[in-house]
């Protein structure tokens, strides 16, 4: 009798492994077609994204392409298995399977053209826009975007996240601790979409012509099927408005886009995610405007 009853329970523990295990590769396999986690690295998107904020990205927003393939990479364990391992026979390819168009005022993750790093950032320009930035306001065909003043940014002025990096300020330098402002707009696109930026220099400044150079640009004339992206802290983001020759990302096009950011799962104000105690719990679950 015993024997019976230990057999059934051998049979028994077997059975809920074998669950678990095709459980989660039903998971792993459902995460790696549909969803990629994305971990927030920079402060290019302050104050839509914080460093820290850990979100999964819809890549059947757009529909399935080279860019969507599966991409595993632990620095810390010297894992580095890109798109190109999996997909590589597809990437001079323009297909994608599904989904729809990138609509203005979207944030998209996308390979950079070159490195083909992921870049997460807000669509700002369609193909055949024209696209320039006048004294800080965009411009899109012509035509200046609605921009209003509101509440300022305000951050601890510190190291943050894995990579360590310190914020710029408005309000010049300032001590380990001390309160970091930026300048916040609330910009509106021609469809409606509003949102925040951020603003490292006053408008004193501006008017002295002390802006960074891609604050006043050229225009740019958005080739058919790449897109315009910026990021929401404007003088803190390496974009569209800067060449790829030179370190930036100029024109995207539609093949390298992963997939759009629609919810923030949570964030930490940390180094390190494990570092739960530093989570920042208002940002739980939280949409991405």
């Amino acid at each position: 009798m015993d024997e019976i009853e230990e057999k059934s329970f051998v049979a028994s523990a077997v059975e809920t492994i074998k669950t678990i295990v095709y459980a989660l590769l039903i998971a792993g396999v459902f995460r790696t077609l549909f969803f990629q986690p994305f971990w927030i690295p920079s402060g290019s998107m302050k104050d839509t994204l914080l460093i820290g904020d850990f979100l999964f990205v819809n890549k059947m927003a757009y529909g399935y392409s080279y860019a969507s393939c599966p991409k595993i990479q632990i620095p810390r364990f010297g894992v580095n298995i890109d798109a190109d391992d999996f997909c590589g026979f597809l990437k001079d390819r323009e297909m994608r399977i599904l989904g729809g168009e990138p609509k203005r005022g979207d944030v998209v993750v996308f390979r950079h053209p070159i490195t083909g790093s992921d870049y997460i950032k807000r669509l700002i320009g369609l193909p055949g826009d024209k696209i320039q930035m006048q004294a800080g306001v965009l411009q899109i065909n012509g035509t200046a975007v609605g921009i209003e003043p509101t509440i300022d940014f305000g951050e601890t002025y510190e190291p943050q996240g894995s990579q360590r990096n310190r914020p710029i300020c408005a309000n010049g330098a300032v001590g380990l601790g001390a309160n970091c402002i930026k300048k916040k707009y609330i910009e509106t696109l021609p469809n409606g979409v509003s949102y925040g930026i951020l603003d490292t220099f006053d408008q004193d400044a501006m008017q002295l012509g002390g802006r960074m150079n891609v604050d006043s640009t050229k225009v740019y004339s958005v080739p058919e099927g790449h897109f315009f992206f910026m990021g929401d802290n404007r003088d803190n983001s390496s974009d569209s408005r800067v060449p790829q020759t030179i370190g930036g990302v100029g024109f995207v096009p539609m093949k390298d886009i992963v997939g759009r950011a629609d919810r923030i799962l949570f964030s930490s104000a940390g180094s390190s995610i494990l570092a739960f105690w530093t989570w920042r719990s208002d940002r739980y679950f939280k949409a991405v405007n």
